[in-house]
């Protein structure tokens, strides 16, 4: 498999796109952003809009330490719009701290990080504000060597109660708790309709890679290796050609009440669950039960080797009903085989309405035809797609060959990365500030092919014979 650099940098160039209905919901169309200046070319969803630090004062990371003058956490928690830029690349050891964010518009662009990008490692980022943009971080949480059920269970990522966010072309493994999440509380206000205001809303998750999360590690519930938790009532979600791979369920999970369209994802050997939807009645109590919202389109589910016999792609559980829009989904297991569309687990009275139009959807998305999107998404999704890292390439290469299974610890692919780090200056005139995009077209770090990580005996294989 080659991966070419100059097609990632045109990640909606050409595309087939799949019509949809014209008749969509109000709240969709007053939502989208087709009138508006967009995050950065490409941007999608109900987030698209936000301006994130746009016009802010640019903080540089100078340092790969975990706090104090020129580190990540401290740009994290300056104040005011502002746009975080690197002119470290290496490793940044967070030693079992997770970051979160609560200053509002911001952009963390990863992007300008020169070779090979930042990686925070014993740590997980959670965003519990509004108007953040971050792209092309890597996050590997891992177990650290903590005893099993211990209580250590960092998500990678999650959206803690915060609104207009887009995550975009970043990488979460390792995971004690999902790898990337958007919560919080389910009932703050006194209807629906400030249930949904109070909590995490107008989310974007593209182009991420979710994977290996682990399953038997410190977390204190036990087996938790999840993909993504959409909690209850978060509203207009998007989640848009993402890989989740190797996670036990969760890939992923929209609890009760939830609004959100799932649109052109690879889930590739998930465990147990693909989609689902449940609505608890144990943590709804007397609360009246609100519909789901669910448009699932042109998604890619294969089976691997960790994956349940006869796995649906959409499972329902719970008390709560779900109206729901199927198109153009694809679920296979690992030899191909075709699996169900549905399933259920618990016996109660919740419902799938299958609708005949998106119950949401935002407009103007684009839409590949399910055939083209593993070649699509394999190719561009996960940080730094011109300047991978060992680690996402052996996942997206597993997942290309059908290889590879749900871990407990980072320890059974390698344990936490290594790498030398490195400087290079930021350059303000060679950057569009507004979106964050190189003027020249080329990104720090970026190569003319991505290749496997190959052992030296590869590479020596590999060689042209000398005369």
């Amino acid at each position: 498999m080659k991966i070419t650099a100059r097609l990632i940098a045109l990640p909606l160039a050409g595309l087939a796109l799949i019509p949809l209905p014209a008749t969509l919901s109000a709240a969709s169309a007053k939502t989208s952003a087709s009138s508006a200046t967009t995050a950065f070319p490409g941007a999608v969803g109900w987030a698209s809009a936000t301006p994130g630090g746009r016009g802010g004062r640019v903080i540089r990371v100078t340092t790969l330490a975990a706090d104090g003058p020129g580190s990540l956490k401290a740009a994290l928690e300056a104040k005011g719009p502002r746009i975080v830029v690197f002119e470290v690349g290496g490793v940044i050891d967070m030693a079992r701290q997770t970051i979160t964010i609560r200053e509002p518009y911001l952009t963390i662009a990863g992007q300008t990080a020169p070779s090979p990008g930042i990686t925070l490692i014993r740590s997980g980022i959670d965003i519990a504000t509004h108007d953040v943009i971050m792209r092309h971080i890597r996050v590997r949480t891992g177990v650290d060597d903590q005893p099993l059920l211990s209580g250590w269970e960092a998500d990678a990522m999650s959206v803690v109660g915060g609104h207009d966010i887009i995550v975009d072309h970043c990488s979460f493994t390792w995971a004690i708790d999902e790898n990337m999440s958007a919560s919080g509380p389910r009932f703050n206000g006194k209807t629906p309709d400030e249930w949904r205001a109070n909590t995490a809303h107008n989310i974007t998750f593209s182009y991420n890679l979710a994977a290996e999360g682990l399953a038997n590690a410190s977390h204190p519930k036990g087996e938790h290796s999840k993909g993504t938790l959409i909690h209850d009532n978060a509203t207009n979600i998007l989640i848009y050609r993402n890989i989740y791979a190797h996670n036990v369920e969760r890939n992923p999970l929209l609890k009760g009440g939830v609004h959100a369209a799932v649109v052109n994802n690879i889930i590739y050997d998930p465990g147990e669950r693909g989609v689902h939807y449940n609505l608890m009645a144990l943590e709804w109590g007397e609360h009246p039960y609100q519909n789901g919202k669910l448009a699932a389109v042109g998604n890619v589910m294969r089976g691997g080797v960790s994956t349940a016999t006869g796995l649906p792609f959409l499972t329902l559980g719970g008390d709560g009903d779900l109206e729901y829009y199927g198109k153009d989904n694809l679920a296979v297991d690992k030899f191909g085989k075709p699996l169900p569309m549905f399933g259920r687990y618990g016996e109660t009275k919740a419902r799938l309405i299958e609708t005949q139009t998106p119950p949401t959807w935002w407009q103007g998305l684009d839409v590949l035809p399910v055939h083209d999107v593993e070649t699509h998404v394999l190719w561009r999704a996960g940080a730094r797609p011109w300047d991978r890292d060992a680690d996402d390439l052996r996942v997206l290469f597993f997942v290309a060959e059908g290889r590879g299974e749900i871990i407990d610890n980072e320890k059974q692919v390698g344990g936490y990365p290594k790498f030398a780090p490195t400087r290079a200056p930021f350059v303000e005139g060679d950057w569009n500030l507004d979106t964050m995009e190189p003027k020249s077209g080329r990104y720090p770090g970026q190569k003319d092919e991505t290749t496997e990580h190959l052992s030296d005996r590869d590479k020596m294989m590999r060689q042209e014979p000398k005369p």
